[in-house]
């Protein structure tokens, strides 16, 4: 499995310290048992407003500090929450009363400070297997004459150029032949639906409508043809509606 990608929101430098020693030593401690192995990469911010001002849909686990001195962990869960549907969040607080309200954004669960190696290492192991169970599907692409693994969830839309495919990802973009209507019906159990004659969209990534267009969570708007307008709202309702099958 590819790196799992861990976001955590702390404004106590201690307290974030010790979250990250947990982090290695549970990276270290799997790395023995080859078959549970995993490797996290890390991202750190010291205050709510600053994971939510650019955030894409790229981290599995969020664990997020409750009480900040700037936006609290609940106000950025909620703001995350319009954008991801998927990723894992655990809070992390010392005054468990605000926890309670987690349910609210779809949290995992909460980690009660001073916290524990153990009850850290429980919590990381049932959100990892949830991860790993939400793990989207993925599909094998022939991009300069190798070939290699795309994750679905990183596909913001799939895009059609003259003769040539552009799939734009999370990571940059990916010219590869074939044609949209090829990719359409590939992606057609993914949540993938076809907006006008140029786009393929991962409604994973739609946050909503403007007008003739769709808002793509990297903030891009890509047209909607008025054909299509109605099949493509009642695509989207239906996987917000579905929580994406998550």
């Amino acid at each position: 499995m590819r790196d799992i990608r861990i976001g955590v929101v702390e404004d106590d430098a201690s307290a974030c310290q010790t979250v990250l020693d947990y982090l290695n030593r549970y990276q270290s401690e799997s790395a023995e048992t080859k078959h549970d192995g995993v490797r996290f990469t890390v991202s750190v911010f010291d205050d709510g407003a600053k994971i939510v001002e650019k955030y894409a849909p790229v981290y599995d686990i969020l664990l997020l500090d409750i009480e900040m001195a700037g936006m609290d962990g609940m106000e950025a869960a909620r703001r995350i929450r319009e954008r991801d549907d998927a990723v894992v969040i655990v809070f992390i607080t010392a005054a468990p009363q605000y926890a309670i309200n987690g349910y609210q954004v779809g949290a995992l669960s909460y980690l009660l400070k001073p916290v524990p190696w153990f009850a850290f290492r429980q919590e990381m192991k049932r959100s990892i297997d949830m991860v790993r169970r939400r793990a989207d599907a993925s599909i094998l692409i022939d991009a300069g004459g190798a070939q290699q693994r795309l994750e679905l969830a990183d596909v913001l839309y799939v895009e059609s150029i003259r003769h040539t495919i552009v799939i734009h990802t999370l990571g940059g973009k990916l010219s590869v032949t074939g044609t949209l209507k090829s990719y359409e019906e590939r992606l057609a159990e993914h949540d993938f639906f076809r907006s006008n004659s140029c786009y393929l969209v991962n409604l994973r990534h739609v946050t909503g409508m403007a007008d003739q267009d769709c808002v793509m969570s990297n903030g891009e708007m890509l047209r909607v043809s008025r054909p299509r307008k109605k099949a493509f709202m009642t695509a989207l309702a239906a996987y917000m509606g579905g929580m994406g099958g998550a």
